[in-house]
């Protein structure tokens, strides 16, 4: 039987990419945008294990952990926005499986889910006829010494901050990052710019990507999110 992962989480675009990943590896997937939707689930569905978010819109996750462990001892990780080292102790203290904290790169949590069904005795799930080999066709290269960026063997023409956000895109593939999180690590002094820059800074990005690709974007917008270079290749 193939494993169903049931995501509880309230950002769609962060779920698409989760569904997507998984998918890949061979699972099968619920979506959830609310605890209550999440707890009716596990109560009416055989479940393999729970991406749990803290954050959800109708109650804190933590405490619907607590009302899902009433019903299954099913393998939990929670997804979360919150660092900050008590956040991630008191959900491991409650009894999580594991915990990754916003941004991150959906292969990264798919291969968390993998190592948690591991430990937990599960079956691996089969392998997808539509798997990809990850890094096997990155098309960007980076010169950190030179400051250039190039893709697909052609040398980009961009600026100071294009190359500054698009290196941090590329240095994790598949991560979503925020306007405000590009601004922090691009800018000497963000609170000097506005974030929309950012977004200008996008678009003359992809304006440049695709004179090389027509075809192909591989700058993905999240809505109401951010954005994040594709890991696909």
């Amino acid at each position: 039987m193939t494993p169903t992962i049931l995501i509880v989480e309230d950002e769609g675009s962060i779920v698409d990419n989760v569904v997507y990943a998984l998918k890949t590896e061979g699972f099968d997937t619920i979506w959830c945008p609310t605890g209550a939707e999440g707890l009716e689930t596990v109560r009416s569905r055989e479940i393999t294990l729970i991406i749990l978010d803290v954050g959800l819109p109708d109650i804190n996750g933590f405490e619907l952990f607590k009302d899902i462990r009433n019903e299954s001892n099913v393998p939990v990780i929670f997804l979360t926005a919150r660092s900050e080292e008590i956040d991630r102790v008191v959900g491991l203290e409650i009894g999580a499986d594991d915990y990754v904290t916003k941004p991150f790169s959906p292969r990264e949590l798919t291969a968390r889910v993998k190592a948690v069904l591991r430990r937990a005795g599960q079956p691996p799930a089969p392998a997808s006829e539509n798997r990809t080999e990850p890094g096997k066709s990155f098309p960007f290269l980076c010169d950190d010494k030179k400051n250039t960026i190039s893709y697909y063997g052609t040398p980009l023409q961009i600026s100071r901050y294009e190359y500054r956000i698009l290196k941090i895109l590329i240095d994790h593939p598949g991560w979503v990052y925020t306007r405000d999180q590009l601004m922090e690590k691009a800018w000497e002094e963000p609170d000097m710019s506005l974030v929309r820059t950012v977004d200008a800074h996008i678009k003359n990005l992809r304006r440049k990507l695709k004179e090389i690709t027509p075809d192909l974007d591989p700058i993905v917008t999240h809505r109401g999110t951010g954005y994040a270079v594709r890991e696909d290749w």
